[in-house]
């Protein structure tokens, strides 16, 4: 078991909204560790695949990460584990659920647990993402698993091209598809006083440069910053904006 450090405190915050979208399909929570102070889970899950074959995904992924985190004895290898798991899981449930309804629900996850110590890991599958911010200062973000992700590593087109291409939202991984996910995995030796993380659905991430987020979740209070990018996302998307969601923690100093 990790002893906790009495000089810091995890704040965190969720956001979720329907967009312009018939159907809520992302789902997110950031839980506390059932008896550890000083850890917790994030997560979130984007869920395709029809008015409720997609709901379920995200519900499944949700439900499968609390489980999981339940039985959860912190450390960073066991963190690994943890979210390896968490996906492995929820990938084969929702490929049951597909058998059983008939229909054809996926999702992607982006998930993390922040340990007494300050380590901490990320994984994700798909297009949802997680960045890891020093202040303002993006230090770390995953790596869409994605067909205009795969085109900007092949130096075909910028990142700027990718956020407006006409396939953007086409995705080479997720859960609950025929072949296994393509799981990313991210470990952090030691957060530090002002760092935060954030994962968050492409409903949100879309309308932001890497530098606007770090200056809202730097200069905001998690909750005020959640809103913030909610709202933003919201008046960018100009009536044509998909589901959104994003769960931050960030560390502060007591006192």
């Amino acid at each position: 078991m990790i002893a906790a450090p009495s000089r810091f405190r995890l704040v965190a915050a969720t956001g979720l909204h329907r967009g312009d979208r018939p159907y809520q399909q992302d789902q997110v929570e950031v839980i506390p560790h059932p008896r550890v102070p000083g850890c917790l889970l994030g997560v979130v899950a984007d869920g395709m695949g029809g008015k409720s074959g997609g709901r379920k995904a995200a519900d499944q992924v949700v439900m499968t990460a609390r489980q999981v985190f339940d039985r959860y004895i912190p450390s960073q290898e066991s963190s690994e584990q943890a979210l390896r798991q968490t996906v492995h899981e929820a990938h084969l449930m929702i490929k049951l659920t597909a058998l059983a309804f008939e229909e054809e629900p996926h999702s992607t996850v982006g998930a993390f647990i922040v340990n007494p110590d300050l380590s901490a890991c990320l994984a994700h599958a798909g297009d949802t993402r997680i960045y890891h911010f020093h202040g303002p200062e993006m230090v770390y973000r995953t790596e869409d698993h994605s067909f205009v992700q795969r085109l900007v590593n092949e130096g075909q087109i910028t990142e700027e091209e990718a956020n407006v291409h006409p396939q953007s939202n086409l995705l080479t991984g997720c859960l609950g598809t025929q072949t296994d996910p393509p799981l990313a995995i991210k470990r952090i030796t030691r957060m530090e006083i002002g760092d935060t993380l954030m994962a968050c659905s492409d409903g949100l991430w879309h309308y932001f440069t890497p530098k606007e987020l770090g200056a809202i979740v730097h200069t905001l209070p998690p909750r005020e910053a959640a809103e913030m990018l909610v709202g933003k996302a919201r008046y960018r998307a100009r009536q044509g904006g998909d589901n959104l969601s994003l769960a931050l923690v960030r560390v502060e100093a007591l006192g």
